[in-house]
């Protein structure tokens, strides 16, 4: 249909390179993903699918804990030292033991962040050690 817009695919403008820059775009996309993906009316505040998947007892709190087990693998990847993959893996644990605990954890969710404390972590490391990567926003 002419002047209509199709839906754009998330990881159709992902790099899939194995250089900072690419890494870079990647985990930002995932933990925007996991953690900002949608505003709760009322609440102002972003959830994404680390809290909607974590609604479903045991295999939801499996899958979202892999896919921010995979941020620590993309900071292995970019050469990040073995203490501070530990303390992003811990992130996950904590994140993937609490969240687990009917609704407790489901609450948890919302306020504990692993995967944005990941993203940070690895923020720092490239910002310290592949500055070109550095995205600059107003």
């Amino acid at each position: 249909m002419p002047g209509s817009k199709k839906p754009q695919r998330m990881t159709a403008s992902l790099p899939m390179g194995s250089d900072p820059h690419s890494v870079r775009q990647r985990v930002e996309a995932l933990e925007r993903l996991l953690e900002g993906m949608i505003e709760v009316p009322g609440l102002g505040r972003k959830i994404g699918l680390d809290a909607i998947v974590g609604l479903i007892p045991v295999a939801g709190d499996l899958i979202t804990a892999a896919m921010g087990l995979y941020l620590v693998w993309e900071a292995r990847n970019i050469g990040m030292p073995k203490w501070q993959l530990w303390r992003m893996a811990g992130n996950v644990g904590i994140d993937s033991l609490i969240g687990a605990v009917p609704v407790a954890g489901d609450l948890f969710d919302l306020v504990y962040r692993s995967n944005t404390k990941n993203l940070k972590i690895i923020r720092k490391h490239l910002d310290r050690h592949h500055p070109g990567t550095q995205v600059i926003s107003g």
